[in-house]
């Protein structure tokens, strides 16, 4: 990665970070002809630690199926309470009948540094300190003293963003994941199956059923790896690491498997109901640091993928106009990513989700089993946010009628503040 001294180039767009969201919208502002330089304190090219999924239509809609390392058909949930005979009807599973993908995380980091390369994104190193977006053009503050300046600054630094400022509307909830890729004594799902969720938990105390209740999301990876996780879909606090693992190893056991080999260990923990930020300030965001994060799922790559080129776009045709201050090109750049009818879908997701937090363990699994009972096309375009804001409250509105008494009540009841 190359130093930088002021003057060396012009700049139109400086990125903060180096994650996936970064490489996104800078591959994107590259490819609308700007000169743009990425500022991440460690390396971008550096392996990624998470893993990356998505309905496999998403990713065929986007025409990046060629970046999937595993693709399954064979794509399940279970919503029954659990038990001891495999062939009991609370062990059913319901069948998605939709394929789900895992990225390549190579394939990706690489595919988005490909598409910087070829638009000449110039790859810095180092740490943003402060910003000065006050007037025509953007000033960088670096911890070492630099400072960089550019018609726009973008922060893509992740949830806890750099520079880009959100109201406090209180406790955030998180969803927390333990997980590990490895071996095992078993099986611990079906040959070439895909688990969306788990929710089984006959495997628990009924003290520990009254706990925030957690799911298993697993996958076989083939050649006899599988990757298997225990999951909280939100809660504020969060459901700590620990308690997650130790509710994967009771789930595993209870199942008659053990895990004989660990070759990577994951932890996830990111917020779900992050509300938006001010979308009159002068620095854009992008990711996490503009709370892309789905409500409803805790899914984003795709969103990435889809939105970074209107995104660049509208930053591009801003920049026509050499006059435009910073704070103009980033207003253009917030009315692409958050247009009304997306900040209408974001309001109805996270009113959904104050809902769920207050489910218990057997009404979450209604609630779900519910969910999936909807037309695919509906449940789909809900979990990738592709509905129009007519199609969502037609199918929240279908969900209501098709849940039972106690999830309608629920529904009904004011949402639980994380």
């Amino acid at each position: 990665m190359s130093p930088h001294r002021t003057g060396e180039m012009a700049r139109d767009v400086l990125v903060l970070g180096g994650g996936p969201a970064a490489l996104c919208i800078a591959a994107a502002l590259a490819d609308q002809g700007l000169a743009v330089a990425l500022l991440a304190p460690d390396d971008p090219r550096a392996p990624w630690p998470n893993t990356y999924g998505i309905w496999g239509d998403e990713v065929d809609a986007l025409g990046l199926g060629h970046l999937l390392e595993h693709r399954w058909s064979h794509t399940v949930s279970y919503f029954g309470a659990g038990d001891p005979d495999p062939e009991a009807a609370a062990n059913r599973p319901t069948v998605h009948g939709r394929d789900y993908g895992l990225f390549d995380r190579a394939a990706l980091q690489g595919h988005w540094l490909e598409a910087c390369g070829r638009g000449g994104v110039e790859l810095l190193q180092g740490l943003a300190s402060g910003c000065d977006a006050s007037g025509a053009s953007s000033t960088v503050e670096l911890a070492d003293g630099r400072r960089l300046q550019v018609r726009l600054v973008v922060d893509a630094t992740g949830h806890q963003p750099l520079l880009v400022q959100r109201p406090d509307r209180g406790p955030v909830a998180g969803q927390s994941a333990y997980g590990i890729i490895g071996r095992f004594s078993a099986p611990p799902v079906q040959p070439d199956q895909f688990v969306l969720m788990d929710y089984r938990a006959d495997h628990l105390s009924e003290a520990e059923r009254a706990e925030p209740p957690t799911f298993l999301y697993a996958m076989d990876l083939g050649g006899g790896r599988f990757f298997v996780e225990e999951t909280s879909l939100a809660l504020a606090p969060p459901v700590p690491f620990a308690v997650l693992q130790q509710r994967l190893h009771r789930r595993l056991a209870h199942r008659g498997v053990r895990v004989l080999e660990v070759e990577h260990e994951e932890f996830c923990l990111f917020p779900m109901n992050l509300p938006l930020p001010d979308l009159q300030q002068p620095v854009l965001g992008f990711g996490g640091a503009a709370s892309m994060v789905h409500p409803a799922s805790g899914y984003m790559v795709g969103a990435l993928l889809r939105r970074a080129p209107a995104v660049a776009a509208a930053v591009a045709a801003a920049m026509a106009d050499a006059d435009a201050p910073s704070a103009l090109l980033a207003r253009a750049g917030w009315g692409a990513l958050w247009p009304p009818a997306l900040r209408s879908k974001h309001a109805l997701y996270q009113f959904g989700l104050g809902k769920l937090m207050g489910f218990s363990e057997a009404e979450l699994r209604q609630f779900f089993a519910s969910f999936f009972s909807l037309s695919g096309p509906q449940w789909y375009g809900f979990l990738a946010n592709t509905l129009t804001v007519p199609e969502l409250l037609a199918a929240m509105l279908r969900l209501f009628a098709l849940s039972p008494w106690a999830v309608r009540a629920g529904l009904l009841l004011p949402p639980r503040r994380p």
